[in-house]
């Protein structure tokens, strides 16, 4: 089997990053990883029928022994994207779990299941957890919706596992620090805007932010908060003060007088009551944030709180920022049930690191395609 050419075409500027050999056998695996009943290298061979014309071998080496990198794979499709981002750039990094067996497979450990957990019970399986930092970009053909194409990945590995294969541990938030800063140094020019859940946006992050890069997260409800420190007296003894005067806490601000308003978020209109304030948090007290205390009138959401390092943004900015990090749930789900980002079977470290990763990247470029050429010949189901 083979691609349509204008996606073939697209395929070709990723050339660059491989010899010419390997990138052959790539484009090769890509075509068999579409349309492979499971993404297994093997499937994937005796999916692409006679376009796999080399042995088979040569086809897992991509993988497991080649000479290329994924970053500048993933930078490269950043590349591809980068003509229907803005000004600001918005990326999204969470974390997802790549259930697996055996105990010989690189990097596999037990992890959290967020799919089997519940609020009162939490389990974990085995598997790969991977960070993963995707672009989230509106594209012409749906206005309104929110895409995340991912582009960078990091395996993490228990303190158990790091230390059963004798590597530094490094925690998930220090994983995505190190693909942001990659990502801003790539584009110094560009500003971006990264959108993360309450695990990313400690102290370990919002403390150390490239200079180019803002951060919108979420707070808890008792945090403390504190004004700018006043300015340094004549004469004055002792060092300065490091924090301002004590503010209220997001849920004393809910309880005090709130205005309301309508938000259009998730595809929806919610009725909230809202509080904000311009405070700094007790872990970096010299980095001003735009704070948001939010009540939902209705449903289950009940009380919530989010930052945004972007001060001067409005209330409604912060919050339609934060609904569209929702979008990189929906490619985890995507790029698991249609793209078997949880079914190749490598179990060495390299094959390990890029297999997996190569179904997101496959994903972006898909919805990249139907954004440029796709979408001019797509024609909906006319459904009774």
């Amino acid at each position: 089997m083979e691609f349509v050419p204008s996606f073939g075409l697209l395929l070709q500027e990723l050339a660059v990053t491989m010899t010419a050999p390997t990138f052959n056998s790539f484009v090769t695996i890509l075509a068999g990883w579409v349309f492979a009943s499971r993404r297994t290298v093997t499937r994937m061979i005796l999916a692409a029928g006679d376009a796999a014309e080399k042995h088979y071998s040569s086809y897992h080496r991509v993988f497991s022994a080649a000479q290329w990198s994924l970053d500048a794979l993933g930078l490269t499709v950043f590349g591809l994207i980068e003509p229907f981002c803005g000004e600001q750039v918005f990326v999204a990094a969470d974390d997802t779990l790549a259930r697996k067996r055996g105990l010989k497979m690189f990097g596999t450990g037990m992890h959290h299941d967020p799919l089997l957990s519940s609020r009162g019970q939490k389990i974990t399986n085995w598997g790969h957890s991977w960070v993963v930092l995707g672009v989230i970009v509106e594209l012409p053909f749906r206005p309104g919706h929110y895409f995340c194409l991912p582009i960078l990945f990091r395996l993490y590995l228990n303190k158990k596992t790091a230390a059963k294969h004798r590597r530094a541990y490094r925690t998930r938030p220090e994983l995505a620090l190190e693909m942001l800063e990659k990502l801003c140094k790539y584009r110094q020019n560009k500003r971006f805007h990264a959108i993360v859940d309450s695990a990313y946006g400690g102290k370990s992050v919002l403390g150390r932010l490239p200079a180019n890069c803002d951060l919108t997260s979420r707070l808890v409800c008792d945090a403390r908060l504190y004004e700018a420190p006043p300015a340094r007296k004549a004469g004055q003894r002792g060092r300065s003060r490091v924090r301002g005067d004590k503010l209220p806490t997001p849920k004393e601000m809910l309880a005090a007088r709130c205005r309301r308003t309508t938000l259009e978020i998730y595809g929806r209109s919610e009725s909230a009551r809202i509080a904000d304030t311009c405070a700094r948090v007790f872990a970096v007290p010299d980095r001003p944030l735009r704070v948001v205390a939010v009540e939902a009138l209705k449903g289950g959401r009940g009380q919530e709180t989010f930052y945004s390092t972007c001060h001067e943004a409005t209330a409604e900015q912060v919050i339609g920022w934060y609904a569209s990090r929702w979008s990189v749930e929906v490619t985890n789900h995507d790029s698991k049930q249609s793209l078997g980002f949880e079914q190749p079977q490598g179990w060495s470290r390299r094959a390990v690191e890029r297999t997996a990763p190569t179904a997101m990247l496959l994903y972006s470029l898909i919805v990249l395609w139907f954004a440029r050429e796709g979408h001019c010949r797509y024609k909906p189901l006319d459904c009774p």
